[in-house]
């Protein structure tokens, strides 16, 4: 029996897609936990507010749902940014930001998802756009517009932010917030400031990974909850605080899951990966691009 070589491209190809969108997914994380060791556990459920931002704009308005995500940032940034603040006085100042900022967080998730399920009901949701339904066809490979134009969004988002953070000094000072923040100081820089920006960064991509979630695949108020060991996981595969390991853990995943799922079910991608996820750290406990 031939070994089937176009089966086994059309899943690579599809691993890289879908790792694309993990990318976006992860990136918040990756600012929040992996640069100012914040646990924002509810990082999702502002994904799946996005999700839903984008549906009531498409729905009523015929707005594209990518583009409502990018016209939504400033919200989300200032979202970001004010729940920082209450975190920040709340148990930051105060040294308590371990287990009762994790339960802060935990609280933001769950009331998040109540008040969605109060207004939109548990029902599942989807959105309308040209490209959702159409397929690019090049020879044996299949590339189905509704995965391929997330991966480019999702890379051009990761891109934009890795060029903010190494070549503005804003950018620089967010890097520099979590390795030393006297000497921050010393360069004229409030820390809190630094990390509040940095914070509304992180929440500002939940308003594009949220429309691309959408664009995917229909979404209800739990959905969320699925990409939570997914996205720490990516966070801690490609190295705390490294965008570009972020990418490069995400597009693993991807793959790996995409693999597992077309040779052996869906029931074992996320065993496989969470697995090829334990020996990566065995051998490179720092993360792929850790330091």
């Amino acid at each position: 029996m031939d070994f089937p070589v176009e089966l086994l491209i059309n899943a690579l190809i599809a691993g890289i897609l879908l790792g694309g969108f993990y990318a976006a997914v992860t990136v918040g994380v990756s600012i929040s936990f992996g640069i100012l060791d914040i646990v924002n556990i509810a990082h999702p459920a502002f994904i799946i507010l996005g999700s839903y931002i984008a549906y009531i704009a498409s729905s009523r308005l015929g707005l594209d749902p990518i583009l409502v995500s990018i016209l939504a940032l400033p919200a989300f940034y200032y979202l970001g940014a004010a729940i920082y603040q209450v975190y920040y006085v709340s148990f930051e100042k105060r040294g308590q930001e371990a287990l009762r900022g994790l339960a802060f967080f935990f609280g933001l998730l769950f009331v998040t998802e109540v008040v969605l399920i109060l207004v939109f009901g548990v029902d599942y949701r989807y959105v309308s756009a040209p490209y959702i339904d159409e397929t690019i066809r090049i020879g044996m490979f299949d590339l189905p517009l509704r995965m391929l134009i997330p991966f480019i969004i999702s890379m051009l988002l990761l891109g934009g932010l890795q060029l903010y953070l190494t070549r503005t000094y804003t950018g620089r000072a967010i890097m520099a917030v979590a390795q030393d923040q006297f000497a921050l100081q010393l360069m004229a820089a409030d820390p809190i400031r630094i990390k509040r920006i940095a914070f509304g960064i992180s929440i500002a991509t939940a308003s594009i990974a949220g429309a691309l979630l959408i664009v995917i695949q229909p979404v209800e108020p739990s959905v969320g909850r699925e990409y939570i060991g997914r996205v720490f996981a990516i966070c801690v595969l490609g190295g705390l605080g490294s965008l570009p390991g972020t990418v490069i853990g995400a597009l693993l995943l991807g793959i790996m899951e995409s693999l597992t799922s077309t040779f052996y079910g869906p029931s074992w991608a996320p065993a496989v990966a969470f697995g090829f996820l334990l020996l990566t750290l065995a051998f490179r406990p720092a993360g792929i691009m850790g330091r």
